[in-house]
C-alpha cells in the first residue's frame, strides 16, 4: 500500500511540472493571451485554487518549462529594417550551436532550424540600415561557424501573425 501511495504523490508531482498536463496546458494558454494575468484571475477561469495555479507555474518554471517574458511585435513596434537571413552552418559545426550564439542578440526575432537549401532562417530586425550592416559585419562574416549566408531584406510586410500562432495548434 505505501508503495503505491509513493507512486501516485511522484505522479502528482510529475503531472505539476509537466507542460503535457492538461491543467498546465489551459494554464499555459491563458499566460501565453496575457502573461501578466493574476493567478486568482487564472484560477477563477480553471476553477481551481490560486494555490493550485501558483504551484503549477512554479513548477513549470523551475523545470525550465515554462519562461514568461515580455514579446514585442515587430510590425506594431515599426522597425525600419526588416531582414529574412538564411544561412549554412560550416562543416563541424551544428544548427543548434549557430541559433545559440545567434538568440542572445536582441535584434534576432526568429530562428527556424529547416530543411532544404539552408539550415537556418533567421529574422532579424533593426532601427536603420546601418544596424544591419553592423550585424552582418559582427555576427554573420566575422564567425567561422557560417559558411554562408543569404539576406533578403524585406520591403514591405503583408501579414505577421507571428503573435497569433500560438491559437493554429487549437
Amino acid at each position: 500500500m505505501a508503495v503505491k501511495k509513493q507512486s501516485n504523490v511522484r505522479a502528482a508531482a510529475q503531472s505539476i511540472r509537466s507542460p503535457k498536463d492538461d491543467l498546465n496546458q489551459q494554464i499555459i494558454r491563458l499566460l501565453q493571451q496575457d502573461g501578466r494575468m493574476a493567478f486568482s484571475e487564472i484560477a477563477q477561469q480553471l476553477n481551481v485554487s490560486e494555490g493550485t495555479i501558483r504551484n503549477r507555474v512554479s513548477g513549470l518554471r523551475d523545470n525550465n518549462m515554462l519562461r514568461i517574458v515580455a514579446m514585442s511585435d515587430p510590425v506594431a513596434t515599426e522597425y525600419t529594417t526588416d531582414a529574412m537571413i538564411g544561412l549554412n552552418v560550416a562543416v563541424g559545426v551544428t544548427p543548434r550551436q549557430v541559433a545559440e550564439r545567434l538568440e542572445k542578440n536582441p535584434r534576432v526575432v526568429f530562428i527556424l532550424w529547416v530543411a532544404g537549401r539552408y539550415d537556418l532562417i533567421i529574422e532579424l530586425v533593426s532601427d536603420d540600415d546601418d544596424a544591419l550592416k553592423e550585424f552582418l559585419e559582427h555576427e554573420i562574416h566575422a564567425n567561422d561557424d557560417i559558411a554562408n549566408a543569404d539576406v533578403m531584406p524585406g520591403l514591405k510586410n503583408f501579414k505577421n501573425q507571428f503573435l497569433l500562432k500560438q491559437h493554429v495548434r487549437e
